[in-house]
Parts: structure tokens; C-alpha cells; sequence
């Protein structure tokens, strides 16, 4: 079992940067695929952003942050980083990351077993 936390959201201009960290408050977070994914109000279900696999030797992105974002992890500190570039105003959500045992990555969130309570991102025009 796992328990990730997320922090580093905040409040930034367009064309700002923000970089989200996924810190395993128990367990091991290096057991597991780590996928990061949105939700604005009023949307059901969560987006796929980005995934990182166990040894972060690979990476997948959502066409609409590929070549802005950046996944990575450090493994011995027990977290898991977004790094966000060239912020863009439909990037305002709540940002969560959770844990799956899959590569390639799920793109929908049921697949994946521990969340975060998630962090805002709100980026002003």
C-alpha cells in the first residue's frame, strides 16, 4: 500500500511554469507506474496528463502537454515530480497523481489504484 501526496500548486500567470511534486506519505512509490491526471469543475471524469514507469526511463504524454510537461521521478526520495512549462489558462484543474501496476500506462483513471487528495493549478490570462 502507498499513500501519495501531491504539492507545489499555485496560482500563475500564462506562460508561467509550476512544478508538482508526488511525495508517498507510507509505502513505496517506486513499486509503481505513477500517472498524473486533472479535473476541472463540472467535468465527470479525471484527464490523463502524464505517466512515468517504475525506473523513469519512460514517459507518456496527453497530446494537449506534450512538449510542455515533464514527468519525472526521484526514487530515493520517495517522489514523483510534474514539472509544467508555458502554463496555459485550460491548464486550471486540480492536478492528483496515482499509483498503477501497468506499462504502457492507462489513459482513464479506474485503472489506478492509490490517489492523491490533488493540488491547484490556476493559471490567470
Amino acid at each position: 500500500q502507498v499513500q501519495p501526496v501531491e504539492s507545489g500548486g499555485g496560482v500563475v500567470q500564462a506562460g508561467g511554469d509550476l512544478r508538482l511534486s508526488c511525495k508517498a506519505s507510507e509505502g513505496r512509490l517506486s513499486n509503481y507506474v505513477v500517472g498524473w491526471f486533472r479535473q476541472t469543475p463540472g467535468k465527470e471524469q479525471r484527464e490523463f496528463v502524464a505517466a512515468i514507469s517504475r525506473g523513469g526511463g519512460s514517459t507518456y504524454y496527453s497530446d494537449s502537454v506534450k512538449g510542455r510537461f515533464t514527468a519525472s521521478r526521484d526514487n530515493d526520495k520517495n517522489t514523483v515530480f510534474l514539472l509544467m512549462n508555458s502554463l496555459k489558462p485550460e491548464d486550471t484543474a486540480a492536478y492528483y497523481c496515482a499509483t498503477d501496476s501497468r506499462w504502457p500506462p492507462h489513459m482513464i483513471p479506474t485503472p489506478y489504484e492509490y490517489w492523491g487528495r490533488g493540488t491547484q493549478v490556476t493559471v490567470s490570462s
